[in-house]
This record gives structure tokens, C-alpha cells and sequence, in this order.
């Protein structure tokens, strides 16, 4: 890894977080991505050692840009249900249409960028949901009986599921859609009569399927 990235080179590294969304990371050579970015590979070379060091830097910058959105949203948003309605809307936004060998290509060909990812999945978002959920119980949106550390386990699994192409066929379903089913599954399960009835009424004026 290189030991500075300047602003140009954090737009390189956007711009092809989208293209590994899009098309896969083992697909995708240098050559492609130089060309699809519009740069050449001398370019890409002054900030990256080599394609694993591409993607290793590309997935950081994903995750710490996905960690500072969700945490600004936890600090100016009080309602738990409405917190999980914003997380959701960003998440299915960004990876919409998530390519399905993204979660493959990153354990087989990059390790190095998969333990920062999974860590991201398995710990951060793990954590955010489990301060959700607490939060909810002591507003009286969730059930008082329910588990944090496990509901939150059994969440962040569900996400990382939600990219896996061999589950669910990406010529039947959209990320977008899985997602949304496993929010229903997620919110209709945790929440008191309380939380169902502001649920009800959220999804009523706001026109939300779920």
C-alpha cells in the first residue's frame, strides 16, 4: 500500500468501489479498470501497489465511508424503528445492485480485503444493530424478551447472506429485494405492540412496502 492518498486518489478508489459493485473484482483486470475509469495504469500505480492492493484500499474506503454515514445517522436519529427504516433505505441505495461474486471473489482472491469487510459485517454492523435494539427496548418499540447480542448476530448474518449469488439465484432476485425481506422478517419480529402500531402508521404515511 502506498503511504498517501490525495483526494484524487480517494475519487479513483470511489469510482471503482462502483465498478467491483458492477461487475465482480475477478473480472475485472487492471487494464479494465484503467480504461473504465478513464486513467491510465501509470496513474492507478501512483496510489496502489498491484490489484490486491487496489481492492484491499477500495473495500477500507467502503467501509469507513459506510461506518461515518451510519454513525451520523445514529446520532440524529432518536426513534429506533425509524433508525432501522434510514439504515435500510441506505443500504439497498448503495448496493442495489451488488454484484453476486463480490462476497466470493473477496474470500477466495483477497483476504486481506475480506477481513476488513467481515469485520465490518460481523462486528460493526453487529454492534450498531445490537445499540438499536436496546435502544428500542427501553423506548417500548421492541420486546422486552428479546436477546441484543443475538438478535444482532443473527442480523449481521443475514446481510452477509443477502449478497450470496448461490442463495439466492441474481437473475431471480435483487439485492434490493432480499434486503427488504429480511427487514421484514427482522422488524416484524422484534417489535412490541407498541412498535407494530408506530410501524403501521410509518408505513402508511410514508408509502413503504413492508
Amino acid at each position: 500500500m502506498k503511504n498517501t492518498v490525495d483526494d484524487r486518489g480517494v475519487e479513483l478508489l470511489g469510482k471503482t468501489v462502483l465498478l467491483f459493485m458492477r461487475f465482480g473484482i475477478k473480472s475485472m483486470t487492471m487494464d479494465d479498470i484503467a480504461r473504465q475509469l478513464g486513467v491510465s495504469k501509470k496513474t492507478l500505480y501512483l496510489y496502489v501497489n498491484d490489484k490486491n492492493d487496489l481492492v484491499t484500499q477500495s473495500v477500507q474506503l467502503l467501509v469507513d465511508q459506510e461506518k461515518s454515514d451510519a454513525n451520523s445517522m445514529c446520532e440524529s436519529i432518536d426513534n429506533a424503528i425509524d433508525m432501522l427504516f434510514a439504515l435500510t433505505k441506505e443500504m439497498s441505495q448503495k448496493f442495489g445492485q451488488v454484484h453476486p461474486s463480490i462476497n466470493y471473489d473477496l474470500q477466495k482472491y483477497h483476504p486481506e480485503a475480506w477481513a476488513v469487510f467481515h469485520e465490518f459485517q460481523h462486528k460493526f454492523i453487529a454492534e450498531c444493530v445490537e445499540d438499536n435494539l436496546r435502544k428500542g427496548i427501553q423506548q417500548g418499540l421492541y420486546r422486552d424478551n428479546l436477546d441484543p447480542f443475538l438478535i444482532a448476530a443473527f442480523y449481521a448474518i443475514k446481510v452477509h447472506l443477502c449478497a450470496d449469488g448461490e442463495t439466492f439465484p441474481p437473475e431471480r432476485y435483487s439485492f434490493r429485494q432480499i434486503h427488504l425481506e429480511m427487514m421484514r422478517y427482522h422488524i416484524r419480529g422484534i417489535a412490541s405492540d407498541k412498535g407494530l402500531a408506530y410501524l403501521k402508521e410509518k408505513v402508511k404515511q410514508e408509502n413503504i412496502l413492508l
